[in-house]
């Protein structure tokens, strides 16, 4: 009874912990060309969203703040990937994540925000768009969002460049326990369970005290018993230990009979 309980307590709680549905916040990216491939690298970075992250650059005497976000509106601006701020609060759409685009391999994402505000005077008055790699680092849930560069000094193809460090991008460790390890931890798990779930039954239920609250106390013991006899039996020996006579063998030859003398029937 008790076992069945404990057994019911532990089908709930797997249940409850895998009953919760995940977030998908990632959905909120439109991408340039609908695809299974780049929703499929998006869901990686679900853990980063809600969040904006901010980076500075500083050259000579200007001073600007970006504010990036995952599928969402940084710095409250809407359909806003990438926002940047000078330091008079000016603020210029960098990337669009309504215009996304996401590329992935094994332990990084580049995330690709496309349709910004036009340049004034660089790269032909072209959209601004915005690159963020994202690496792998199992160490944080997400690293510094910094800037890398502004590449505006071409006629076509400008962007902008930022990275962070993340472990939401990393592969998935594969499992290496063996078949045996597998078996073992199975099997410690079912005698925990047993071992907790009897004792209790014993104590609350039966109200059993001392070494009585063991599961299946008697059972246990009598097999002791049987095996402590079976040993003493085969180990020990219980004939005599009189030293056993000596053999003798058989000659092989035929034993000579000693002479017969009649002398003493001579007459004197």
């Amino acid at each position: 009874m008790a076992i069945l309980l404990t057994w019911r307590a532990l089908i709930f709680l797997i249940l409850l912990a895998g009953g919760g549905q995940a977030s998908d916040n990632t959905v909120m990216c439109k991408l340039v060309k609908e695809n299974q491939s780049e929703r499929k690298v998006l869901s990686l970075l679900e853990p980063l969203t809600n969040q904006n992250f901010t980076g500075v650059t500083t050259s000579g005497e200007e001073y600007y703040t970006y504010v990036f976000q995952v599928c969402g509106d940084a710095d409250g601006i809407k359909e806003a990937g990438v926002v940047q701020k000078s330091k008079t609060g000016k603020q210029v759409l960098v990337g669009n994540y309504s215009l996304t685009q996401a590329i992935g391999g094994s332990g990084w994402v580049m995330l690709i925000y496309n349709g910004g505000e036009k340049y004034d005077g660089h790269c032909s008055g072209e959209h601004r768009s915005a690159i963020v790699m994202i690496s792998c680092n199992r160490t944080t849930a997400a690293g510094e969002f910094s800037v890398v560069l502004e590449n505006r000094d071409r006629g076509l193809d400008c962007f902008y460049l930022f990275k962070m460090d993340s472990s939401a991008v990393c592969p998935v460790i594969s499992s290496k326990l063996s078949t045996g390890s597998i078996l073992l931890i199975v099997g410690f798990s079912c005698l925990a369970v047993y071992l907790i779930g009897g004792f209790l039954y014993q104590r609350v239920v039966v109200g059993a005290k001392g070494v009585e609250q063991f599961p299946n106390y008697a059972f246990w013991s009598e097999i002791g018993n049987l095996t402590a006899d079976g040993c003493d039996f085969v180990c020990r020996s219980r004939g005599s230990r009189d030293e056993p006579p000596t053999y003798r063998g058989i000659a092989t030859e035929p034993l000579e009979e000693p002479e017969e003398r009649d002398d003493h029937l001579l007459p004197m």
